[in-house]
């Protein structure tokens, strides 16, 4: 493969937790395969014109301040927790932070990770439920030059594979799986950075990266051969979750011995969910303000890499046929087999064994929706279209 020597216009970091491990389980309840209608009920619980008291609650995000958390970030800046009488504090993640075990440790009330690695965590005695699953779809690409010929994943073949490791890896791993291809053999696999410095300077035939963060960064580096941007045109782009090894991706975990014995934690849940998801539908439909909202949260990232970011995301959340929030069982158990069946190099899966009962739960939505019932909001998004973002050098 050609070397690339790109110059690099992006800030180098990325959208997603250092955190090990993976998914969900097939014995779980009988999650419901389709949703109930979201119930046109008017709100039972919380009264947004008269809050008698109002609760705080802490929420624990995965990574830096980013588009990628713009939901909540909204529903904070738009008065929606203080319409549900919470005062929620927004906590941000970094390098070493592992937003679930800040739950299970009691320092949060909720926390938003990947499903894979939560349900590690609850594997190895955390009682964490996940109660809404805000991302539909997986987010993860494995990106490559044009003339690398790396179209799939067969294509890894004899080729340097850049991953995160972290529990980030686990796809790639299903993928090289699936094509009947030995990892320790087969292919050659790089520990990667959290940025696309590796394959834009050809250490790397293919890197890992994000929809909403990585794959942008490409895009708003410099082409050396032609001193313009590099395009889509530059590059061959594979889809984790197009090829069939998608796992379930951003959801918002509780604590499960607070949610069974604890009613007014519970309610507080069902209310954080509601203004959570009211917020997830303003960014679906106005995703400047959005990108606003979050830039004025002080993220280091420009503003078209955070508009980019901000159109990304939805897709991953939008059209929701089931309704925003709500935890599919087929895709919940494509991520507890891919958890289970999947070894990295060292032999190990994300699970050991099938998450015990309660791993998740659907009430704590379906009674969000409730609370959502009398304020016409839209939540499947069946509509939904992406707009068109162009980036600007380093996402500025």
């Amino acid at each position: 493969m050609k070397k690339h020597p790109a110059k690099l216009l992006t800030a180098c970091v990325v959208g997603l937790a250092l955190v090990a491990a993976s998914c969900g389980s097939d014995d779980e309840p009988a999650a419901d395969t389709a949703a109930p209608e979201p119930a046109a009920t008017e709100p039972a619980t919380a009264d947004p014109a008269a809050c008698e008291t109002t609760d705080d609650v802490s929420m624990q995000l995965q990574w830096f301040t980013q588009a990628q958390f713009a939901g909540y970030y909204a529903a904070q800046d738009m008065g929606y927790y203080e319409d549900m009488c919470l005062n929620v504090t927004i906590v941000e993640g970094g390098f070493d932070i592992t937003p679930q075990v800040q739950l299970a440790n009691g320092d949060v009330d909720f926390a938003t990770a990947w499903v894979s690695k939560s349900l590690a965590t609850r594997e190895a005695g955390a009682n964490i439920v996940n109660i809404a699953q805000v991302f539909q779809r997986s987010g993860t690409l494995q990106v490559s030059f044009a003339d690398s010929g790396i179209t799939s994943p067969a294509d890894f073949a004899g080729k340097k594979i850049g991953n995160w490791g972290f529990g980030n890896e686990f796809e790639i791993f299903a993928a090289l799986g699936k094509e009947g291809l030995d990892p320790a053999t087969d292919v050659e696999l790089i520990g990667q950075q959290f940025d696309m410095v590796a394959l834009l300077e050809g250490e790397i035939d293919a890197a890992e990266a994000m929809t909403y963060n990585e794959y942008a960064q490409v895009l708003e580096a410099e082409n050396p051969d032609t001193g313009e941007l590099y395009t889509p045109d530059d590059f061959n782009v594979i889809s984790y979750e197009e090829v069939g090894v998608g796992m379930l991706q951003d959801a918002i975990w509780a604590d499960g011995d607070r949610l069974a014995n604890d009613p007014a934690y519970k309610d507080q849940a069902t209310r954080f969910v509601a203004a959570s998801l009211e917020g997830w539908t303003f960014c679906r439909d106005n995703i400047e303000a959005c990108r606003d909202i979050v830039l004025a949260q002080g993220s280091t990232l420009g503003a078209s890499h955070q508009l980019w970011q901000m159109n990304e995301v939805n897709k991953l959340i939008w059209p929701s046929p089931n309704g925003v929030g709500f935890i599919d069982q087929v895709a919940w158990d494509q991520t507890v087999e891919t958890s289970l069946s999947t070894p990295n190099l060292e032999g190990s899966t994300v699970l050991t064994a099938p998450p015990t009962d309660g791993a998740f739960t659907n009430e704590i939505v379906e009674a969000a929706w409730a609370l959502l019932g009398g304020m016409d909001l839209d939540l499947f998004g069946p509509d939904y279209a992406p707009t068109e973002v162009t980036l600007n050098a380093g996402g500025n």
